[in-house]
């Protein structure tokens, strides 16, 4: 496995690129206003063409919105940027592996790449494997560990000030 640097850290993995890495820098830069605004710090961009097409941090707690998750942040506001429900050709970038709201699979993502693992509600392998279900008709490649260590940081500080 060779290692690769990017703006806030080191990734061994041979199936994540040094592109995969500053995308999810990207992310984790709002990761860190989610957690400014008291909401658990998770943060997600959207990729398409060498572009990010949508941004969103965890909002729940700020709008009453129980789905106000990062990534369905992002995903709507990928959705609102190309003029459709349907994300196909783009990549999901989310600090913390995605729960199980289905919305990824309905959009049609070509592939979804998560930095820390979710040992308790996680749904891309960790706890359950929604994304990956044969049951449904599409399912995105799922790569899981980009920078990893910088996204549990993240979220290990957030709980311990709030304890």
């Amino acid at each position: 496995m060779a290692k690769l640097v990017d703006p806030i850290a080191a990734v061994d993995s041979s199936e994540l690129s040094q592109q995969d890495t500053v995308w999810m820098a990207a992310a984790l830069l709002l990761a860190g206003k989610a957690a400014n605004e008291d909401e658990v710090p998770v943060g997600a961009v959207v990729v398409r063409e060498g572009a990010i097409i949508g941004r969103g941090w965890n909002r729940n707690i700020g709008l009453h919105d129980p789905s106000a998750h990062a990534e369905i942040m992002a995903l709507r506001a990928a959705g609102t940027a190309l003029g459709n429900h349907r994300l196909t050709g783009c990549t999901l970038y989310v600090t913390l592996e995605p729960c199980l709201i289905g919305a990824m699979i309905h959009a049609r993502l070509e592939r979804v790449v998560y930095g820390a693992d979710d040992p308790k509600t996680g749904a891309a392998g960790g706890k359950f494997d929604l994304l990956l279900n044969p049951a449904h008709n599409h399912a995105p490649v799922v790569d899981g560990g980009c920078c990893a260590d910088e996204c549990a940081i993240l979220l290990r500080a957030f709980f311990r000030q709030r304890r």
